[in-house]
């Protein structure tokens, strides 16, 4: 196994035969991709507090930071100084996070965090490759996938590469423009073959801490709107709440707090367990 080190190199290959994707992860049942057709709607965000909120429902869950070039994860996991190894079988060990989520980042094998990741297309597909077919994963009941913003090279290569996977959670603001390109990904998850399990909306509305009164910052039912035009269902909605960025500089997931707006995270997770375990919507 071959260290990343942020320079464009590709991972070493071992002589032995390397199992596929499908065989590494036989033992995970269920799969979810998260995307969002437009960087900064809080996507990562909402990853950490579903798979943290399946957690918190007895869910045994793991987490691929797919973001090569910007990766979160483990800071939101208060991570950020650990490093992964590889074990005696040659499998590279995920970190486990203190709510019991294992995660894998590309953060996790950076000899410094400020380092650049600096890679053309294919050595970062070597890598999400790598990230599916060498971590010892073992029994999961969800698998998240969190994916770089837009459409391109991650995204295609996740939907070809991850086996049989439930389908894709889409991440969005009430703005226009990011429901513009929320349709886009809509259709990109038409397009190769999977089915959108949901929307997120994801800042809607912030309530002033002085008046109380409701500001809608980035407009108001764009999501649902959307939804109900391609007839998906929206999983649930997010108010922009200050403390949830706190929380994933703080490296404490939000989902684990004792907060009104946190019961949303753990709502959103129950409604994904609903369509994914009990079939709906397939």
């Amino acid at each position: 196994m071959n260290v990343f080190t942020g320079s464009e190199q590709m991972p070493s290959k071992k002589e032995e035969a390397k199992p596929s994707a499908a065989e590494n992860l036989k033992d995970v049942k269920h799969k979810i991709i998260v995307m969002s057709g437009k960087g900064g709607v809080g996507k990562s965000t909402v990853a950490v507090n579903l798979a943290t909120a399946l957690t918190m429902s007895g869910k045994k869950v793991g987490l691929l930071d797919a973001d090569m070039h910007g990766p979160s994860i483990p800071m939101m996991f208060g991570l950020q100084d650990s490093q992964m190894i590889v074990n005696d079988k040659g499998k590279i060990q995920p970190i486990q996070t203190a709510s019991n989520v294992k995660i894998i980042s590309i953060a996790l094998l950076l000899e410094n965090s400020d380092s650049p990741v600096i890679w053309r297309g294919p050595v970062k597909m070597g890598a999400i490759k790598q990230f599916l077919e060498e971590v010892e994963w073992g029994a999961l009941d969800y698998l998240i996938v969190d994916l770089p913003p837009g459409t391109g090279d991650e995204p295609l290569s996740v939907a070809q590469l991850v086996p049989s996977p439930d389908g894709v959670v889409i991440v969005t603001t009430p703005q226009d423009v990011a429901l513009l390109s929320v349709r886009k990904s809509i259709n990109f998850v038409k397009a190769v073959g999977l089915r959108t399990i949901g929307l997120v909306e994801n800042m809607d509305g912030l309530v002033c801490p002085h008046c109380n009164k409701r500001i809608e910052v980035f407009g108001k039912g764009g999501a649902e709107k959307a939804a109900k035009d391609f007839g998906i269902p929206l999983l649930g909605s997010i108010p922009l709440t200050p403390s949830i960025a706190d929380s994933g500089d703080d490296g404490v997931p939000f989902a684990g707090l004792d907060n009104g707006v946190a019961t949303r995270f753990r709502e959103m997770a129950d409604r994904i367990v609903e369509l994914t375990e009990n079939g709906a919507g397939k």
